[in-house]
């Protein structure tokens, strides 16, 4: 190729760069906060994801304090499909004073992360579903028995109290929180 007709290919690439009057497009701020997640987008239309079920009830407010401290909101926001077991606020209620106060400590992150995914399921599924006596995986690795018995269906030592279907799976309230057995 020839020196000019190098020179004119140049120097169209630099003036397509460029913005209008030859000013260079600005450059991403380095310093600017990252993009939000999922869990960002604003949508009163559209039927609520798992996490937008829990915060749209007064009976959740510990389970999404929880959900925020272990960094599990965009996770939980995201196309999914989850079943998440959701301990309403006196099931956190119900464990030994001090416990959730001190799962929600930043040093304790790691234990509580473990705990909320012994809460969830990466399935969709209808209580329908379930079989008694039926091992359900988790998403931390381990297992909890579901059982149904004459006032109703549990899972580990939880009752399942209500289901709630949201758009990335289904959220079945329980009256228990689900601690899962030492490794």
């Amino acid at each position: 190729m020839s020196h000019p007709r190098l020179l004119s290919l140049l120097t169209l690439a630099l003036l397509t760069a460029c913005g209008p009057k030859g000013e260079s497009a600005p450059a991403a701020d380095a310093g600017a906060a990252p993009a939000a997640g999922q869990s960002a987008v604003k949508d009163e239309e559209s039927q609520p994801d798992v996490v937008k079920v829990a915060v749209g009830s007064k009976d959740h407010t510990t389970l999404v304090a929880a959900l925020q401290a272990a960094g599990l909101v965009d996770a939980l926001s995201n196309a999914g499909p989850f079943t998440v077991f959701a301990p309403t606020n006196a099931a956190f209620e119900k464990l030994p004073a001090g416990t959730v106060e001190d799962l929600l400590k930043p040093e304790n992150k790691s234990k509580l992360t473990t705990i909320l995914q012994h809460h969830v399921t990466t399935s969709a599924l209808d209580l329908d579903f379930f079989e008694d006596g039926q091992a359900v995986g988790m998403v931390d690795g381990t297992r909890e028995t579901f059982t149904r018995k004459p006032d109703g269906a549990y899972l580990g030592s939880a009752k399942i109290i209500a289901s709630v279907r949201a758009s990335n799976g289904w959220v079945h309230v329980v009256d228990g929180v689900l601690v899962p057995a030492a490794k």
